[in-house]
């Protein structure tokens, strides 16, 4: 169970922006450098993230993207979901097989694994919902400055 790359942009691209004050504007041209991310590939990012509304953008001299909510209101969930979709870590996990009881497997209630998978499911998910771009943005901050012991 991997994160797309293009999830992990996401996430990077955002959490860049996070770490700028609320009301700057960032280029993608920026964001790419900074973030070793391919443009074009950005762009597509960025327009997903733009119609999902967890970005807003400006034309013209001084354009590119910011945040359209403050970043302790934007989780991990709301950016990989358009993205990636919902984690579902197999078939029995899906959103259907939770509502009608019926998994794709055909094991009633999928068993043992399903019940794992689930539980898995759960927490991955209360994670994602509970981390915010302004927890990175300040993991970064306390990973980035320097300490001296003496």
């Amino acid at each position: 169970m991997r994160l797309s790359r293009k999830a992990e942009y996401a996430i990077r691209a955002l959490t860049a922006m996070a770490r700028r004050p609320p009301d700057a504007t960032s280029q993608i041209d920026e964001i790419a450098a900074a973030e070793h991310i391919p443009v074009k590939f950005l762009e597509q990012i960025l327009l997903v993230l733009r119609r999902s509304g967890l970005l807003r953008s400006r034309r013209g001299v001084g354009g590119g993207y910011q945040l359209a909510l403050p970043a302790d209101r934007i989780s991990l969930a709301d950016i990989i979901l358009p993205i990636d979709g919902p984690f579902e870590p197999i078939p029995c996990t899906s959103e259907s097989a939770r509502k009608t009881g019926r998994c794709p497997c055909g094991t009633p209630g999928c068993g043992g694994i399903g019940a794992f998978f689930r539980s898995l499911q759960d927490t991955v998910n209360d994670q994602l919902n509970s981390t915010t771009l302004a927890d990175l943005a300040r993991t970064d901050a306390e990973n980035s400055s320097v300490h001296f012991d003496i």
